[in-house]
């Protein structure tokens, strides 16, 4: 403990000193030698994280060590009312009398001096940072950064390996220990005589066998919970300030191969979702700090379009794909027409976003048009994938073993056809010039947003939401009425982002009025949800897979409402242009589309793969998304605000970026709430994928146990 405690300290004190002198020597007014000491100091913070956890599952390991041995008798006599049948039926037939072997005792003693090196050789680490230059430029000078950057390049690949490899050890020698206990607790177990525990045996397994004779209440009996119900009243498995939470319900097994093509869409999905914010939070930096770098291919206006169609269509389209195919054939009763279809649709969507990552960095786009910024043979991989996947759909919902196509497929179906259509209009030539390439780009845009995000999603939730309540849909009626009115008016809306523009007056006007008409989809849509949800709210504190669902109908009604609001003339002149649109698209892609994805996909993989996500993290991802969103949207919205009144009263522009700073930085805070929840969304996926669970003492106590031969009876 003591030599843990003096190489923590050794790491944190001799860095922050050496540091700290560096910074008495230089100018105060140099900035980036300021933002050189952040990102070193964050880096240090790192390598104390990293102490930390090496540090725990040191002490883990010790209490493993340490931990008193218990005998069979006492621990069979604590372990009884969980036994069940077989377990029970297992020891009621072995009988007394066997030799037993000598107990086997295994430390993990040889761990501690490899992690105290580990230790001594971070803390020896920080001499590097020792500098013979008493001048305080040395953090600006260019041969310096280059050096320090290569230096940390390969250390910080060196920390994540040694971690990576201290917790397989550590998690090796966990199972390993459970193991040898339940090898010693089962030769004890199996040296017990029948006398001695016969009593309590017979008394379980008749607690097991117990059936209501239906005299109970007539009776004289003396109150005894025969039926063994009631047992560890006083254990709590999880800290008293997490809410435990109910597992998924188990259900039938899915085709493997199915199950490998989902996870594979979802994993792409989230390593999207991560890459794509990444950028986000980075843009969001800058603008706090505009002058962070002045590499061309890292400037904001080729990162922003990186960002929005990388969490476009790689996140958010790749995740409703792969959900769509369990959807899609789960209503339909039957199995998916052709699975080689769908990874081919897999690798022509993620090749598409890679080229056009490349693409858009480099500096090759295709023009101003928003969303639409990839070249069009990028694009046509997309497109491909698109109509694959369409083909694939279509075929399994003609094969259905039911008589009616369920509303989820109408609103999946309808989904990818109008993208396609989409697709077609934004990117053919004919009609993109002049106006019409306007009117054409307010097309695409809404209608990416509104005919294959939300459509899709709708559909997703219209089959999860149900199912997840054990609840059927309130009305089959209102999903209709929302289904064909969301086709009617949504279609429309596009040009209500050029209010006051040179298209023609009539067509502005009539996409105010499909934005008023999309009011009819939203209050039935959320009204067919919240009323599904009616008499089951109070299983929302037990799930941790309702909060995201409820979160996405609420912000389904208020970001959509927002968006009718926003088309009015007179809201127009505020809002557009500003940083309201910004807040309102987040409200609405993040608010809606992610949380209900998220809600989803937390619903599904368990299913997928048997394994839960842990309940304190996936708790930690849904609280640091919906307060980063808020941290990230309000201020944003405030800020809008502020700076349109500004301009109709016509201060100068540079008045309205001052006025913004305050609340860009409560952007960037938001932001990078949320990024980080999507590094948790991450490891819980990799967690219900791939990892790993701890074996469990009372099943491997039986199975130790079957192996050992049943010893004579004594007489």
């Amino acid at each position: 403990m003591k030599r843990s405690l003096f190489f923590l300290t050794n790491l944190l004190v001799m860095p922050a000193l050496l540091m700290a002198q560096d910074k008495l020597r230089t100018d105060a007014s140099d900035g980036t030698s300021a933002g050189y000491i952040i990102l070193f100091s964050l880096f240090l913070l790192g390598l104390l994280a990293l102490a930390l956890w090496l540090f725990k599952n040191t002490n883990q390991l010790k209490e493993l060590e340490e931990r008193p041995e218990e005998s069979g008798r006492s621990w069979l006599q604590k372990s009884l009312p969980d036994l069940d049948q077989h377990q029970l039926d297992t020891l009621i037939k072995r009988k007394a009398g066997q030799e037993g072997a000598a107990n086997h005792k295994t430390t993990a003693r040889n761990l501690k001096k490899p992690i105290l090196l580990l230790l001594l050789l971070f803390s020896g680490a920080s001499a590097f940072a020792q500098t013979e230059e008493t001048s305080g430029s040395v953090w600006t000078n260019p041969g310096v950064l280059i050096t320090v950057t290569l230096i940390l390049i390969p250390l910080l690949i060196a920390v994540y390996i040694v971690a990576v490899k201290v917790n397989h050890i550590v998690k090796k020698v966990r199972g390993s220990q459970i193991r040898k206990d339940a090898q010693k607790l089962a030769r004890s177990i199996n040296e017990l005589s029948t006398d001695e525990l016969s009593e309590e045996l017979l008394k379980r397994k008749a607690a097991l066998e117990f059936s209501l004779t239906n005299t109970e209440l007539a009776g004289e009996e003396v109150p005894e919970d025969k039926k063994g119900l009631l047992h560890h009243i006083a254990e709590v498995d999880s800290p008293r300030f997490i809410a435990p939470k109910k597992k998924a319900v188990k259900r039938p097994d899915i085709d493997p191969a199915l199950s490998k093509l989902i996870l594979w869409y979802l994993g792409t999905a989230a390593f999207w979702l991560v890459l794509g914010t990444s950028v986000g939070e980075y843009l969001g930096i800058k603008f706090v700090a505009p002058d962070a770098d002045h590499v061309s291919w890292l400037s904001f206006g080729r990162l922003r379009p990186v960002h929005t169609n990388m969490v476009f269509w790689g996140w958010s389209s790749l995740a409703m794909i792969g959900l769509g195919y369990y959807v899609v054939s789960t209503v339909s009763n039957t199995v998916v027409a052709s699975l080689k279809r769908g990874w081919y649709g897999l690798v022509l969507i993620n090749a598409s976003v890679i080229a056009g990552t490349i693409s858009l960095m480099a500096g090759i786009n295709n023009g101003g048009g928003e969303y639409r910024e990839y070249i069009w043979p990028i694009m046509l991989l997309f497109a491909i994938g698109l109509v694959i996947t369409l083909i694939n759909y279509l075929q399994t919902i003609a094969r259905r073993k039911t008589k009616e196509i369920y509303i989820s497929n109408w609103y999946i179906v309808s989904a990818v056809m109008f993208t396609i259509v989409i697709a077609l209009v934004g990117y053919l030539p004919f009609w993109q010039n002049g106006l019409g390439e306007s009117i054409a780009q307010g097309y695409y845009m809404h209608q990416g947003v509104g005919m294959w995000f939300m459509l899709f999603n709708l559909g997703l939730i219209y089959y999860f939401l149900p199912q997840q309540l054990n609840t059927p849909i309130y009305s089959y009626s209102l999903g209709i009425l929302a289904f064909w009115t969301q086709i009617l008016f949504y279609t429309l809306i596009g040009t209500h982002h050029f209010i006051f523009s040179a298209i023609p007056w009539w067509l502005q006007t009539v996409a105010i009025i499909g934005s008023m008409g999309m009011l009819i989809p939203v209050f039935a849509g959320t009204t067919n949800f919240l009323m599904t949800f009616r008499g089951n709210f109070n299983k929302i504190g037990s799930s941790y897979t309702l909060p995201f669902y409820l979160v996405g109908v609420i912000f389904y009604f208020t970001g959509s409402f927002q968006g009718t609001a926003e088309a009015f003339r007179s809201a127009n002149l505020y809002w557009h242009f500003t940083d309201f649109t910004v807040a309102h698209s987040h409200l609405t892609m993040y608010g809606i589309i992610a949380f209900m994805l998220w809600a989803a996909i937390y619903t599904l993989v368990p299913r997928l793969t048997g394994k839960e996500p842990r309940q304190a993290w996936v708790g930690a991802h849904f609280w640091m998304a919906l307060i980063g969103l808020m941290f990230y949207t309000i201020p944003l919205m405030i800020g809008g605000t502020l700076k349109g009144m500004a301009w109709l009263e016509g201060k100068p522009f540079i008045d309205s970026v001052v006025l913004m700073a305050p609340y860009w930085l409560w952007r960037a805070i938001g932001g990078s709430l949320m990024w980080a929840s999507h590094l948790i969304f991450a490891y819980n996926l990799y967690y219900m994928i791939a990892g790993r669970t701890e074996p469990d003492l009372q099943k491997t106590v039986f199975e130790e146990l079957e192996k050992l031969p049943v010893p004579p009876v004594k007489k």
